[in-house]
């Protein structure tokens, strides 16, 4: 379906092709935009110009692979002065470094390949996560160093993986620019795929909006793991508590707990903090709950090697690691971020001699080996047989759906079966002799 003819931003150019531009690509050349991908690797634009994404969201691939033989949706390594674009977006990435400080390199650099080519009068948006400022202190110099008008703003990225297609079609998008007329433009420019836009006053407002929003997450989780260790070592449990606390009781929504990781959380809370330390404020409650999120792996860790050892086993177990991805819910196979890469090194440190074999549901065999390092199993019934521990590290409603006492019945003796998520606990019945069911948050509750 043609655009509308009064959106004069017909023709796009997408600099990063990760979930992030990919998505935004695919759904803008379904709309009608014409768009021109721009992606550094090249193995990468080969598969894309075959209609193939080169990672899992549903129905990505065959929205992808008509917008490519429509013609809509082309790609190439780097930017194309013969491509008519009149907007630019940046989706690339912003990786934490050692320092915990996020990376503005590829951000520099797309922007400097954006003024290499961009017309008169062309709009550009910063869509990726950045530290608050960076529009206006690192995009627009680059951007004014060409000598030409321009317009800037930005407009993050907010879905959710495993339903990106829906809300880019469905959530309000946040615009944030200093000027009026620019806000207007990305609002009619969004306005095609979107039903709401909300226009915020300033390019920082928008930053900011986006590291609120994720680290609001983190912070409430990271508060009921922390209400999940005190239960862990009272003997209690933390999904009964929680659970109990909030049902029909408005005043309180505390969550369950869980591993919090993933592309975002993991990081944007860092972004958050490096941004409020340059304006002199330190923000004590969300450091504390991103490390409390942070430790969270180690600290479970110890408490079933304990029950393993209290409970007579040796120090070469076998140990199953299911749910790699860095979440069940909706299902990605996205491993950036996950928490069973901090889990397995826990693992590791606690049994030394033992032997790990991983599964997920989603994640490519080949692509889990490589990116963990362990063996993989096709199916969960061959990872867990013969295994002594049995880790569920996300919430993929396969782990959902398992009957638990088949499960253990091929588990060796004696056995544990370890479940972040809580998803069987009122389930352990008719486990056989010698294998218990622990949970996250009610590791010494006696059962």
């Amino acid at each position: 379906m043609p655009l509308p003819t009064r959106i004069l931003d017909q023709n796009v150019c997408i600099l990063g092709l990760g979930y992030v531009g990919l998505t935004l690509g695919v759904a803008m050349a379904d709309a009608g935009f014409r768009v021109h991908g721009i992606e550094r690797r090249q193995d990468v634009v080969d598969l894309l110009k075959e209609g193939k994404a080169h990672f899992w969201e549903p129905r990505l691939d065959d929205k992808l692979k008509r917008v490519v033989e429509k013609g809509s949706f082309t790609f190439s390594t780097d930017v194309d002065p013969g491509f008519p674009a009149t907007v630019y977006i940046l989706t690339v990435g912003t990786p934490l470094g050692k320092d915990g400080k996020a990376s503005l390199e590829a951000v520099e650099r797309a922007s400097r390949q954006v003024a290499s080519v961009m017309p008169e009068d062309a709009l550009v948006i910063l869509r990726s996560t950045v530290k608050l400022g960076t529009a206006r202190n690192v995009v627009a110099p680059v951007l004014a160093e060409r000598g030409r008008r321009y317009e800037i703003a930005v407009c993050p990225e907010r879905t959710l993986e495993g339903k990106a297609l829906i809300e880019l079609n469905e959530l309000p998008q946040i615009i944030g620019s200093d000027d009026a007329d620019t806000r207007q433009r990305c609002v009619q420019l969004f306005g095609a795929l979107t039903p709401t836009t909300i226009a915020l006053s300033s390019l920082e407002a928008a930053e900011l909006t986006k590291l609120v929003d994720n680290t609001y997450r983190d912070v409430m989780f990271a508060f009921a793991n922390e209400i999940a260790q005190l239960c862990g070592h009272a003997g209690l449990s933390a999904h009964e508590i929680i659970s109990a606390g909030r049902l029909g009781y408005p005043r309180t929504n505390v969550a369950l707990p869980g591993p919090v990781g993933g592309p975002c959380l993991e990081k944007d809370p860092h972004i958050l903090v490096e941004s409020a330390r340059s304006y002199g404020v330190t923000m004590g409650i969300t450091a504390a709950a991103r490390q409390m999120n942070e430790v969270q792996p180690a600290e479970t860790v110890r408490l079933m090697k304990e029950a393993f050892e209290a409970a007579g086993g040796g120090a070469s177990p076998k140990i199953a690691l299911c749910g790699l991805a860095f979440k069940g819910v909706p299902p990605t196979d996205d491993l950036r971020g996950t928490m069973a890469t901090p889990i397995l090194e826990a693992l590791r440190a606690a049994f030394p001699d033992g032997s790990f074999v991983g599964y997920d549901p989603v994640v490519p065999e080949p692509a889990a080996r490589g990116f963990f390092g362990i063996d993989t199993a096709p199916t969960l019934q061959d990872a867990c047989e013969g295994a002594s521990i049995a880790v569920i590290a996300n919430n993929h409603p396969t782990f959902q759906r398992m009957e638990l006492p088949a499960l253990a019945a091929i588990m060796a003796t004696p056995g544990i079966v370890y479940d972040y998520w809580n998803m069987h606990n009122r389930e352990t019945e008719g486990l056989p002799t010698g294998v218990r069911y622990l949970s996250l948050g009610s590791e010494r509750k006696e059962a």
